[in-house]
């Protein structure tokens, strides 16, 4: 039995206890080992929730908004979101989110099935279940090799389903996986990317995990990197979605507290830099050295040390220096459009406090749902991305600015005469 078990409390005496209304939670306890004296990191105001989206023409509304603050437990490096918000508000049924629109997660999810299945020795008889599948796109890499399931909580699921991928409709908890096991049996591998950060209950969530695998059964999670998110500037990743930011120590913390052992584990480039990692029962699967670099790069680069205040001073001017830049442009008289609204960008305009009057528009690719919505918070319209070489506006802001070295050729070469606002990690102005 490992330090992390015998010392953790017991999975129902570290949830968060309720202190509010309005379907939020307080965490005022760590959402993985009970402690009580978080450190605030980081607070960026009350901010909607990201697909909190009203109709373009519609007279302003009240919108519910929730303090996102980030807090650190100092014993298990947890670094965690200070409120908990009803997933039922922020994960709806018409939930709008499908995964296979983006090209970086269909390339990646094609590579972790490359990469986990001679890992793993996977054969046609083993089954492979995503946890949050959402439309199938990562099962359909395992599809034509192994049996699959997915367990899906929104109306994504019946687009999996319509591609042949078996979908669970349900959130990730007791009656999901007791149905799984009745009909498919034990899992393979188990899988849960950009998903295992979002669910309230994360030792339910370890907890189910563990019941659905076979003994000798992978668990492999993809989360946002703390340590990528520290190096960038990444404040527009924080918001109500995201529960926790996981360090490997703090992964490794929790994955030891239910029996679980981290095997491998590297970086990834979703989403602006994400962690990759491979978990099983204990002495089952041998210790990759990766391992052990990851866990003392944390250590050299501070991040269980000083590296989270400064962090905090790095975003405000960040903020400061974005800031200058749109007050020149718009002195100018400038037309600035964003380019992309993914979720991250909510965060990123409302704790800035852009308008209508500072991005003139939101411009998103052909056929999304958001186009005639408004950046959620403001009255920011969301048109359709041919508007950027139709109007030319004199600026082009990147919302998705973690791909600039991808979009700003991409977008040159449709025709965009402009120049390009870079707003992270270092605001700055290119081309032109």
């Amino acid at each position: 039995m490992t330090d992390a078990m015998m010392s953790s409390p017991k999975p129902q005496d570290v949830l968060p206890r309720a202190a509010g209304t309005g379907g939020s939670v307080a965490v005022d306890r760590c959402q993985v080992c009970g402690e009580t004296a978080l450190e605030s990191v980081l607070f960026l105001g009350y901010l909607p929730p990201v697909n909190g989206m009203p109709t373009i023409g519609d007279r302003p509304r009240q919108q519910p908004a929730y303090p996102a603050e980030m807090l650190r437990c100092p014993r298990c490096q947890l670094v965690q979101l200070g409120l908990i918000v009803d997933p039922g508000v922020l994960f709806p049924p018409e939930y709008p989110y499908t995964s296979g629109t983006t090209r970086i997660l269909r390339e990646n999810f094609a590579e972790l099935a490359r990469e986990a299945v001679p890992r793993l020795g996977l054969g046609s008889d083993d089954l492979v279940i995503d946890v949050g599948s959402n439309d199938g796109t990562l099962l359909s890499n395992f599809a034509s090799g192994h049996r699959v399931l997915g367990i899906e909580p929104t109306g994504a699921g019946k687009l999996a389903v319509e591609r042949g991928i078996r979908t669970i409709t349900g959130f990730f908890a007791r009656p999901a996986v007791e149905e799984a096991l009745a009909l498919h049996g034990p899992a393979s591998l188990v899988t849960a990317t950009n998903v295992f950060a979002h669910i309230e209950a994360v030792h339910e969530v370890v907890e189910n995990v563990r019941a659905l695998l076979s003994p000798t059964g992978v668990f492999v999670s993809e989360s946002h990197y703390l340590l990528s998110l520290v190096e960038t500037l990444q404040y527009d990743t924080i918001y109500h979605e995201h529960l926790r930011y996981y360090s490997l120590h703090a992964l490794k913390y929790l994955l030891e507290a239910h029996g679980l052992e981290v095997f491998f584990a590297r970086r990834i480039p979703t989403h602006g830099g994400s962690i990759r990692v491979y978990s099983a029962r204990r002495g089952t699967r041998p210790v990759d050295p990766a391992v052990g670099a990851m866990l003392a790069a944390e250590v050299e680069a501070g991040l269980l040390a000083d590296r989270l205040p400064r962090f905090r001073r790095d975003v405000v001017l960040a903020k400061l220096k974005l800031l200058e830049l749109l007050h020149a442009a718009k002195r100018a008289g400038a037309r600035i459009y964003g380019i992309g609204a993914p979720s991250r960008a909510s965060t990123l305009i409302n704790y800035v406090g852009l308008g209508d009057g500072v991005l003139d528009a939101v411009l998103e690719i052909k056929g999304s749902y958001k186009i005639g919505k408004c950046m959620p918070g403001t009255l920011i319209p969301v048109v359709e991305e041919s508007r950027l070489v139709q109007d030319q506006p004199e600026y082009a802001m990147l919302l998705s600015w973690h791909l600039a070295d991808e979009l700003i050729p991409k977008l040159t070469a449709q025709g965009f005469r402009g120049q390009y606002i870079v707003p992270l990690p270092e605001p700055r102005i290119v081309g032109g």
